[in-house]
C-alpha cells in the first residue's frame, strides 16, 4: 500500500469508528486531557499497524484489539505517575448533585466501578456493554469463548455486590 492509499485508509477509519477509540479512552482514563493522550497513542498504533490489517477480519474487531491493547500498556506505564500525583475527585469531594436521576446516578456510578476493574476485566465489559458477542469478545481479547463468559459471570456478580451495597448502606 503507498502512502496516499495508506493516509486515505487511515482517515476513512477514523471517521468510521473513532467512537471506538473514545469508548476506550473514556473507560480507562476519565480525565480528558489523559484520554487526549490515550487517543493520540492510539491514533499512531493504528497508523504504524495499518499495512498488516488482514481483511478477513472485521475492521472494528481490528480497531478493538489495537485500542484495548495499547490502553492497556498506556494505563500500566502510566499507574506510577498516578499513584504519586492523584487529582481531587467528585468522590473525593463529596458534593450533593440533586438535579441528576437515578438512572443517570446508576449509570456514572457503573463507569466508576468499571473504571475500578483491573486491565482486562475493564476491556472485557466496555466490549461486552457495546454488545459484542462471546466469539468477538474473545478473538479481541485472546481468550477463550469460555473464559469470557466465565469473566463477565464474575464481574457482573461483583458489581451486583458494589450496587447492593450502597444500597444498603443508604437505609442504613
Amino acid at each position: 500500500m503507498d502512502k496516499p492509499e495508506q493516509q486515505q485508509l487511515f482517515e476513512q477509519i477514523l471517521e468510521l469508528h473513532k467512537g471506538i477509540l473514545f469508548k476506550v479512552a473514556h473507560a480507562y482514563y476519565p480525565d480528558a486531557k489523559d484520554r487526549q493522550d490515550l487517543v493520540q497513542e492510539m491514533m499512531l498504533q493504528i497508523w504504524k499497524s495499518i499495512n498488516r490489517y488482514d481483511d478477513q477480519f472485521k475492521m472494528t474487531t481490528w480497531l478493538y484489539r489495537i485500542s484495548l491493547n495499547v490502553a492497556i500498556s498506556y494505563h500500566r506505564k502510566n499507574s506510577t505517575r498516578h499513584q504519586k500525583f492523584s487529582k481531587l475527585t467528585d468522590q473525593m469531594v463529596d458534593i450533593p448533585m440533586e438535579d441528576k436521576s437515578d438512572n443517570e446516578i446508576k449509570l456514572n456510578l457503573l463507569e466508576q466501578f468499571i473504571g475500578e476493574l483491573k486491565e482486562i476485566d475493564k476491556a472485557l465489559m466496555i466490549l461486552y456493554l457495546e454488545e459484542k458477542s462471546h466469539a468477538e469478545i474473545a478473538d479481541i481479547l485472546g481468550l477463550s469463548i469460555s473464559n469470557v463468559g466465565t469473566k463477565i459471570g464474575r464481574i457482573k456478580e461483583q458489581l451486583k455486590l458494589k450496587f447492593s451495597h450502597l444500597k444498603s448502606e443508604s437505609h442504613e
